[in-house]
């Protein structure tokens, strides 16, 4: 096991750095922790949209991830297949599907939840209490940043511009 900290020297004094690394670190734990379930961080985010919000249209819990459509295509595909999630018909619109959490789903949200309650504490097992809830409340504020949030919609929108 190295000593050397996660981001090693005065690489670490930009901030966004810090983030990347500790966001692909938490990243590929998150993944590995929940994989007994067969799924994987996206398939949480979609299920746990669908228990916070109720059935949402594809294309609208698709924006509301910030989750591309080839992506959410995929990922519904996966939690359909594990009996998670339905799509039916839209009844406003017979053109659009609505996504749906099932029975199931709930059951393994609960699952990847307790999991995931377990991941923080071990990740955060170096901060105090009070460090653990700052750090939380600091991130969720960047994470509703006007600034941050419309800088990564306009990247997102610039590569998806090239890519067409």
């Amino acid at each position: 096991m190295s000593e050397a900290p996660l981001v090693p020297g005065t690489v670490a004094e930009h901030t966004i750095c810090l983030l990347v690394k500790l966001g692909q670190v938490a990243f590929r734990i998150a993944e590995v922790g929940i994989s007994g379930t067969g799924l994987r961080v996206r398939h949480y985010s979609v299920l746990q949209a669908l228990a916070d919000n109720g059935a949402m249209p594809q294309l609208a819990l698709g924006s509301f991830l910030r989750i591309d459509p080839a992506t959410m295509v995929t990922s519904l595909d996966d939690l359909e297949r594990a009996g998670y999630a339905q799509r039916t018909r839209d009844p406003q619109d017979r053109r659009r599907y609505a996504v749906d959490i099932t029975d199931d789903g709930r059951k393994v949200l609960a699952d990847l939840n307790r999991t995931l309650v377990g991941l923080d504490s071990e990740i955060l097992a170096d901060l105090d209490t009070t460090e653990g809830h700052s750090l939380h409340a600091l991130l969720g504020s960047l994470a509703e940043s006007p600034a941050f949030t419309s800088m990564f919609d306009a990247v997102r929108e610039q590569s998806g511009a090239k890519r067409a």
